[in-house]
């Protein structure tokens, strides 16, 4: 398998103007780890940035940069999105095409929109999937935990079994034990 790591919509302005979701610290954390081990192992490392015409999001805004927090390399890729599944009008799948990529290691915010709907069009279009499943987060809602849904969305995906390729949860410290 080739893989390659998909860290989804960790963006400024997703994060200044209330309380950082569920376990954000410990996320942000694995994810570094995660991606140091992807580029140790060459596998391409590519960040999605949510984007809208005006806002917080716009293009090219402080709110549409990454947060500071992440780790990044000249070598990594980046993805402009406009909907909740990073491969609509995106040239994502070209580019993990490009790389003869087959399996997708997928982190970042928020679990129950643009994570989960990238895992759903990731399967179907054809590629194994491995949710890190301690290094993806929410916010609390108003019928569920942040914690609650992440469990829950590792669980429900995770069971899916239709797409015809796997989707699996793995814990991030068994990711970069992975060669």
């Amino acid at each position: 398998m080739n893989p390659a790591v998909l860290i989804i919509d960790l963006q400024v302005g997703l994060f200044e103007e209330s309380e950082n979701p569920f376990d954000f610290e410990n996320v942000i954390e694995r994810i570094n780890k995660i991606t140091f081990h992807a580029r140790e192992n060459k596998w391409p490392v590519i960040f999605i940035q949510h984007e809208q015409e005006k806002g917080l999001l716009q293009h090219g805004s402080e709110g549409w940069a990454l947060i500071p927090e992440l780790q990044t390399e000249s070598s990594d890729f980046y993805i402009r999105k406009t909907t909740p599944n990073s491969f609509v009008k995106t040239n994502l799948s070209e580019l993990l095409n490009q790389h003869n990529i087959d399996n997708l290691i997928i982190c970042g915010y928020a679990t129950e929109f643009c994570v989960d709907s990238t895992i759903r069009g990731g399967a179907a279009l054809g590629y194994s999937i491995q949710i890190a499943s301690d290094a993806h987060t929410t916010r609390d809602k108003k019928h569920a935990s942040a914690k609650f849904i992440r469990k829950h969305h590792n669980e429900t995906l995770s069971n899916i079994t239709s797409f015809g390729v796997p989707i699996k949860t793995i814990k991030s410290e068994e990711i970069i034990n992975i060669d």
